[in-house]
């Protein structure tokens, strides 16, 4: 299927590694431009060099903290001097490393949820009003099942997750008579070097193993290329009357 995403601009937020480098990939094989950036600049140099052969002219590397705002500034206007408009924002910005437990401190709260709440919601008061003012456009948040379900993650990630849900939902409500669509994307467990599962499975390939074949129906991990195409599906105009859902990509592990 064409997602009839050729030339369409698409800002991919934490795009360096992982799932944001699996989104970054996908959208370039269906045509669109790609905005990859992270907080390393040898990182974003790197996965752009590697996502841009045969391609340069459709990939522009920013490489900065995303969590700042000045920095979310500089790069919406960078993406303005290049190509002159955002179609698309992706909202994929996130660690799950947080304090486990239930006897917490504030100071254990506050950056859980500035990764995973703020940050993304500073992009989307930079990157909303130029959507809003053009009447077309869409974002897409990369949440986790983690803020669906209660599964043992730390209180404060699974809670900010929620809050990310929530937000998008809301904001779909806000912004759709103004041409914007919102969704969120929810994925499981996502295998790829470095990240946390592959950590995991390094300490304890077995027991790993073993929780997936009990947890999730189709008995296997993620890759980041298939979170990739559920966002692109949301980014594109194939998904023109969908605002507003959560859609879960998790094999099957969540219950609800």
């Amino acid at each position: 299927m064409d997602l009839l995403l050729n030339d369409r601009v698409v800002f991919v937020a934490g795009s360096s590694r992982g799932i944001g480098k699996g989104i970054a990939s996908v959208l370039l094989e269906e045509g669109a431009r790609v905005v990859v950036t992270g907080r390393d600049a040898g990182a974003v140099s790197t996965a752009a060099a590697e996502l841009s052969a045969g391609r340069p002219d459709r990939v522009l590397a920013l490489s900065g903290d995303l969590t700042r705002p000045e920095v979310v500034r500089e790069a919406h206007a960078s993406v303005l001097a290049r190509w002159g408009k955002v179609d698309c924002l992706v909202c994929n910005i996130g660690s799950g490393r947080a304090p486990n437990g239930w006897q917490l401190k504030a100071d254990d709260w506050e950056p859980v949820f500035r990764i995973n709440l703020w940050a993304s919601i500073g992009l989307v008061e930079v990157f909303l009003p130029g959507m809003v003012e053009a009447h077309r456009g869409n974002i897409v948040f990369v949440s986790s099942i983690a803020g669906l379900e209660s599964l043992g993650a730390p209180l404060p990630y699974g809670a900010a997750k929620a809050a990310l849900e929530h937000y998008s939902k809301d904001l779909s409500r806000r912004v759709g008579k103004e041409g914007v669509r919102v969704n969120t994307v929810a994925p499981g467990n996502v295998l790829f070097p470095g990240g946390t599962w592959q950590k995991k499975r390094d300490a304890d390939a077995a027991a790993v193993d073993s929780m997936i074949q009990a947890e999730v129906p189709l008995g296997r991990f993620g890759a980041p290329e298939e979170i990739g195409a559920v966002v692109a599906f949301l980014a594109s105009d194939r998904a023109l009357f969908i605002t507003g859902a959560c859609l879960v990509a998790d094999g099957g592990q969540t219950r609800g």
